[in-house]
């Protein structure tokens, strides 16, 4: 009984050894934002917008949007300047045109856009009873990492403003390409 108790009690120190210091829970953690839409269009009219890499236009507040590398994984980049004059330069990484589906990671960003770091994006394309689903799917962190984040740079404001982005975007996609011929 007596050695069941110490192997209990040496099982407890090693745990306790191997998990994180709790200050470390209080940096910042990531978050991830999924929006889907339906579009009342087939797929590859849908594609047809979503994978042109170069083109961020169909995203509200954005002034224009510049690039080069076509949609070539690791060499397409984009630079994408918004209305207030905020900047958000991004690189894609995947690139599928079969499976209708680009993944990109955000380099640079102007904080007054989005309170974020370390963004990456997957945007699919895929059949809907109506026509096709878009699904944009991030995953990212709060831009200020340590703890006690200031107001503006909390997990809670960075959530806010990529679920908006996502959805506004969405919904400008889908009122654009259901109004095209």
């Amino acid at each position: 009984m007596r050695r069941a108790a110490c192997f209990a009690v040496a099982m407890i120190a090693v745990a306790a050894a191997l998990a994180p210091p709790a200050s470390r829970g209080h940096g910042a953690t990531p978050q991830k934002v999924v929006e889907t839409i339906d579009i009342a269009a087939p797929p590859a009219k849908v594609w047809a917008v979503v994978g042109d890499f170069q083109n961020f236009g169909w995203l509200p507040g954005v002034a224009k949007t510049e690039g080069d590398g076509g949609n070539a994984p690791e060499q397409a980049r984009r630079r994408t300047t918004f209305t207030s004059g905020a900047i958000i330069e991004d690189r894609l990484v995947q690139y599928d045109a079969g499976a209708m589906s680009l993944r990109y990671l955000i380099e640079k960003i102007d904080f007054k856009v989005m309170p974020i770091n370390n963004f990456s994006a997957t945007i699919t394309v895929r059949p809907g009873a109506g026509g096709a689903i878009v699904e944009w799917k991030s995953r990212f962190y709060r831009a200020f990492p340590g703890g006690n984040p200031p107001d503006d740079y909390t997990d809670e404001k960075a959530v806010a403003a990529v679920t908006a982005m996502c959805r506004s975007g969405l919904a400008a996609m889908k009122a654009q390409i259901e109004a095209a011929p």
